[in-house]
């Protein structure tokens, strides 16, 4: 015969629910600390003042995946690009809008090398770079430890005018493959591209590295259709407003070109933008690189927060940092991707 439950019985067991519970919404909570992704985003000196707010943006999609955590470390040296359109106090502006901490920042009028600036690459699973031109160069140590970062693993992504930065560092032009400005030149390494029978060109014809016209809406071009950052995108679709890079040269050693946009003229340049020639070639805007143990991603466009609001260039950072990170992509495509004959955007805003 059953025995009827006492109010020590009913009591006993309540607590042993309440007990089960909590060990399994810790367990739940562990086990998802240990599965986000830990990633690093490094700034504070490029030619693009608008880099306080693309860096808001890129720590805001990436953390709104679900996937990962995003820390900022920033050089206490603050340089905001030469920007005519401008003045210092606008700028400042800029960056106080977009800032992420508290901390005590300098604003010079020109880069200057930040020798405490030291973040712990160990304790994150990829670092994105939104440097730019004319960065004053990291500490000697810095390099090194980011270098053993990537070497023994860990993901590295840079974005638009960071392939820019640090142009005589030997191992980052390693990592980043193809790089422009600050000097590059033959001696850096080849010109990559397509030209227009669609095949892939190693160039080494002499020449500076680095260059673009006006801003367009460039078409992508996904030349790895396999690779899992791209795959399932549209073999072509529509960017919005950007630069498109070309001219880049580097090592371009294990490196993959992902996707590519033609660089050709562009009718009715705006006045502030004067037109500079194109190449007539399709040149690399996505390329995937092997460091050592590392995976490297090198996204070119990205000059602004209008490029930024693009859903493909979105997606494109998104699942590549997940790719960088863990080899994997396991985000499927929005529903809103661009297509060939259409941009899509979002209206990002703090």
């Amino acid at each position: 015969m059953q025995k009827p439950f006492t109010l020590k019985g009913i009591t006993m067991l309540v607590i042993a629910l309440i007990s089960f519970s909590l060990i399994s919404c810790s367990g739940t909570e562990e086990e998802a600390e240990e599965t986000t992704i830990k990633a690093l985003i490094i700034d504070g000196q490029s030619n693009h003042g608008i880099w306080p707010k693309t860096t808001a943006m890129m720590k805001d999609y990436l953390e709104n995946t679900g996937l990962f955590t995003v820390d900022v470390a920033r050089t206490k040296y603050l340089w905001l690009g030469p920007h005519s359109q401008m003045d210092s106090t606008q700028l400042m502006e800029n960056y106080l809008l977009y800032t992420l901490d508290d901390k005590e920042y300098f604003p010079l009028s020109k880069p200057q090398m930040d020798s405490t600036f030291s973040p712990d690459f160990s304790q994150y699973d990829l670092v994105i770079s939104n440097f730019g031109w004319l960065a004053a160069e990291l500490p000697e140590q810095t390099k090194r430890n980011l270098e053993e970062f990537v070497a023994n693993g860990g993901g590295f992504i840079v974005t638009h005018a960071a392939n820019n930065s640090w142009e005589k560092w030997e191992e980052f032009n390693k990592m980043i493959g193809l790089g422009g400005w600050g000097g590059r030149n033959e001696e850096s390494g080849p010109y990559v591209y397509y030209n227009q029978a669609n095949e892939l060109v190693t160039d080494t014809t002499a020449g500076s590295g680095g260059s673009h016209g006006p801003q367009q809406e460039g078409i992508v071009i996904i030349r790895e259709p396999e690779h899992p950052i791209v795959k399932g995108m549209p073999s072509q679709w529509k960017h919005t407003m950007d630069e498109i890079y070309d001219r880049l040269r580097g090592p371009a050693e294990n490196m993959t070109v992902l996707a590519t946009s033609f660089s050709g003229a562009v009718e009715n340049s705006p006045p502030w933008s004067p037109e500079v020639p194109g190449t007539d070639r399709h040149e690399p805007m996505f390329m995937a690189i092997d460091y050592q143990k590392g995976r490297v991603l090198n996204i070119s466009y990205g000059h602004s927060d209008l490029s930024w609001e693009c859903i493909g260039l979105k997606t494109i950072l998104e699942r590549g940092a997940e790719w960088v990170a863990t080899g994997e992509v396991t985000q499927p495509l929005p529903e809103n991707f661009p297509t060939e004959n259409e941009v899509s955007k979002i209206d990002w805003s703090k």
